[in-house]
């Protein structure tokens, strides 16, 4: 027997193009016992569009559904007991316990080594930091520094008073 017809409204039916009769058609056909080999792969997707069709609320649904709307609930709080209201508190003090601790932990450990700071995965001496800057080197840098600076403030104060007269 020839189905094409059933091929052409299967077709129709992947392209969402069939009519609502046309998908009863389909339907019926596929509830038969006797489908052909090549559309048995369909036939359980019908069959379950049928089962789903007869599924109908009943006629006391909407009734049941105001009924279960309507009934008040009892809502009953639970009592907090006074280790439930106290955890914030005791989770806050231990958090800022821990970092006190690190801190003091820290601040101790750079007070132990004074003469060594880290930075940058190096470690400097204050000796070697006071031998490479000598104080007389800073006296004599600050006093040239000094007499450049007079230098240039007496030019200027006599340029501004040749320049007046």
């Amino acid at each position: 027997m020839d189905y094409k017809y059933i091929e052409q409204l299967l077709e129709r039916y992947w392209n969402c193009q069939t009519t609502l009769e046309e998908e009863r058609i389909l339907r019926s056909f596929f509830s038969q016992e006797d489908v052909p080999a090549q559309l048995l792969q369909y036939k359980d997707l019908f069959d379950c569009e049928k089962e789903i069709a007869e599924d109908k609320l009943g006629e006391d649904f909407d009734a049941k559904m105001m009924q279960m709307i309507e009934q008040p609930k009892t809502v009953r709080l639970g009592k907090l007991t006074f280790k439930q209201r106290i955890m914030p508190l005791i989770k806050a003090a231990a958090v800022v316990a821990v970092i006190v601790t690190i801190g003091n932990m820290l601040e101790e450990a750079i007070s132990e080594n004074p003469g060594t700071t880290q930075r940058a995965d190096t470690y400097v001496k204050t000796e070697d930091v006071n031998a490479a800057f000598s104080v007389e080197d800073t006296k004599q840098t600050a006093s040239v520094d000094s007499t450049a600076m007079q230098q240039a403030a007496s030019i200027t104060v006599k340029d501004t008073h040749n320049e007046n007269f």
